[in-house]
C-alpha cells in the first residue's frame, strides 16, 4: 500500500467516524448542554487520534521506501505493534503465530530451550529464575544475573522477544552467553547446550518427620501434583508427620488459576487474591473453599528474589491468613496480570490488564512479599577453636559414668546426612547443604514441640 492509498484508507475511516459523530450530534440536539460539551471533547479526542495515525502512516511509508535495506511490510507492522506494547511495561508484548504456539506448549509443561525465566530491565535481559534440572540451572546461572551478550551479539537494543528468539534453537546445539553478576567485576562466559525442557512442576520427599514439597512453576498440572505429593508424604509418615515445607524459591510463576488452586488447597475460607483493573467493574476476587489438605499442620514457605508472580500470590495469601510462616528473602515483586488476547491469523498479544492484591489489600507490584523470618542463603562451616576446651571427663579423679555399657550403646553415633537442596548456588541437590531449608526444618521441629495434644477418642485438639 503506497502513501496515497494509506491516506485514502485513513481518510475513509475518518469520514466514517465523522459521520458517526454528526449523526450522534443531530440526535443529541435536544439533550442537556453538558452532554453536548462532552461530545465535543470526545470529537476533539478522536481528531487528535486521527492526526497521530497520519504520523504513523508517514513514518511507515518513509521507512519502507527510504530505509537502507528493504524490509517486508509484515515485519514493519509487527515491529510497530511490538514496540507499542513493550513500551508500556516489561511484560506486555506481541506474539507472532510461531511464538504464540510455543507459549501454549510451555504452559503444558514441555518446551525446548535453556531453562530460564527472563524479563527485560534497563535494556538488558534479566534472569528471574533458572528452572530446576535444566541447562541453565546446571551451568550455575542465578536469579538476578544480566545476560549482556548472546552468541557474541549485544543484547542492548533488542526487544525481549528478539532476545528469547536468539536463545531458542534446535535441541543439541550450543549457545554462548556473557553474564554480568552483581558484586563481580568481570563478566562470566558460559556455553550451554539447548535441550528439551520437561517441567515436572512438583517434587517431594520426606525429611525426618516432615514433608518437603518443591513447586518449580505453576503449570496446568501443578495442583494435581501437589495433592499427589501431600498424599504420598502422609502415607509414608502417618501420625509422625509434623508439617510441610513448601519451597517456592526461584519459582517464576505461571498460571493464575493454578496459584489460586494451590492456595485454596491449604485454606478453608477467605479471600485468596483480588485482581483490579482500570475500571471498577474489572475487579475480581477469588475466595477459598472448605478443606485443608494438610489438616491444619504447620506450613513453612520458602521464598527468595526469584519467587515471582503466581508464587507471590500463594505466599501472600498464606501469610495474610496466618496459615504459613514465610522464611527466606524478599520476593521478586511482579504483581501485574497479563491477559493473552488471541489475534486470529496474526498470533496474540500479551497485555497487562490488572494488578494483584493479597487478601489484606497489599499490592505485590514492585514491592514483593517480605518473609516473616529473614534468612539469607549461606554456606555453613564448623567453627574450629584455636585451643582444646577441657571437659568434665578430662578432670583428674572425675567420676566414672554409671551404666557405662548401656550409655555406650545409647551414645552410638550415626552418620548424619546433610539436608538436601535445592538452593541459590545451583549445586546439585544431593551434593550440598541448603542453609535456608535447614532453618525451615528447624522451625517446623520447634513448632511441633508446642503442638496441642490430640484426643485419641474424639480426634480433636485439647483446649
Amino acid at each position: 500500500m503506497n502513501l496515497k492509498k494509506l491516506h485514502r484508507t485513513l481518510l475513509s475511516t475518518a469520514l466514517i467516524l465523522a459521520g458517526g459523530f454528526l449523526a450522534y450530534n443531530v440526535n443529541a440536539q435536544e439533550k442537556p448542554k453538558t452532554e453536548e460539551t462532552k461530545n465535543e471533547n470526545e470529537n476533539k479526542g478522536y481528531s487528535e487520534t486521527y492526526r497521530y495515525l497520519n504520523l504513523f502512516g508517514d513514518v511507515f511509508e518513509r521507512v519502507r521506501t527510504q530505509y537502507v535495506e528493504e524490509v517486508e511490510d509484515k515485519e514493519l507492522i509487527e515491529y510497530a505493534v511490538n514496540g507499542m506494547l513493550s513500551s508500556l511495561d516489561p511484560h506486555s508484548s506481541y506474539l507472532n503465530e510461531e511464538r504464540y504456539n510455543e507459549m501454549k506448549v510451555e504452559t503444558r509443561g514441555q518446551f525446548g530451550g535453556l531453562g530460564i525465566e527472563v524479563t527485560m530491565e534497563n535494556g538488558l535481559v534479566k534472569v528471574v529464575s533458572p528452572i530446576d534440572d535444566t541447562p541453565a540451572f546446571r551451568a550455575g546461572i542465578l536469579a538476578g544475573d544480566y545476560i549482556v551478550k548472546i552468541d557474541g551479539e549485544a543484547v542492548m537494543g533488542l526487544t525481549l522477544s528478539d532476545a528469547v528468539k536468539l536463545m531458542r534453537g534446535k535441541v543439541g546445539t550450543t549457545i554462548d552467553l556473557e553474564i554480568h553478576r552483581e558484586n563481580m567485576d568481570a563478566p562470566i562466559s558460559v556455553t550451554l547446550t539447548r535441550d528439551v525442557i520437561n517441567i515436572k512442576s512438583v517434587r517431594h520427599r520426606v525429611e525426618g518427620n516432615a514433608g518437603y514439597i518443591r513447586i518449580t512453576q505453576f503449570s496446568s498440572n501443578t495442583e494435581e501434583g501437589l495433592r499427589s505429593a501431600i498424599d504420598d508424604v502422609k502415607k509414608q509418615l502417618g501420625d509422625k508427620l509434623i508439617g510441610f515445607v513448601i519451597d517456592l524459591r526461584n519459582n517464576p510463576g505461571g498460571l493464575l488459576d493454578q496459584a489460586i488452586a494451590v492456595s485454596d488447597a491449604f485454606l478453608d475460607t477467605g479471600e485468596i487474591v483480588s485482581t483490579r483493573g482500570r475500571h471498577e467493574d474489572d475487579t475480581k476476587r477469588d475466595n477459598a473453599t472448605p478443606g485443608d489438605i494438610a489438616n491444619g499442620l504447620p506450613l513453612v514457605v520458602l521464598i527468595n528474589s526469584g519467587s515471582a508472580s503466581a508464587s507471590e500470590i500463594v505466599s501472600g495469601a498464606l501469610q495474610d491468613h496466618k496459615r504459613a510462616i514465610l522464611l527466606g528473602t524478599k520476593s521478586f515483586g511482579k504483581g501485574s496480570v497479563q491477559t493473552v488476547i488471541p489475534l486470529p491469523g496474526y498470533g496474540a498479544m500479551r497485555l497487562t490488564t490488572a494488578r494483584y492484591y493479597t487478601p489484606s489489600g497489599r499490592s505485590i507490584q514492585a514491592t514483593g512479599i517480605e518473609p516473616d523470618i529473614f534468612v539469607e542463603q549461606a554456606h555453613v562451616e564448623a567453627f574450629k577453636s584455636s585451643y582444646n576446651r577441657i571437659r568434665e571427663e578430662d578432670l583428674h579423679g572425675a567420676l566414672d559414668k554409671n551404666n557405662a555399657k548401656n550409655n555406650d550403646k545409647n551414645n552410638e553415633k550415626t552418620d548424619e546426612k546433610p539436608v538436601k537442596g535445592p538452593a541459590n548456588d545451583n549445586q546439585e541437590p544431593e551434593e550440598m547443604q541448603d542453609y535456608q531449608l535447614m532453618r525451615a526444618f528447624d522451625l517446623l521441629s520447634g513448632l511441633s514441640l508446642y503442638k496441642k495434644p490430640v484426643d485419641a477418642k474424639t480426634g480433636e485438639t485439647a483446649p
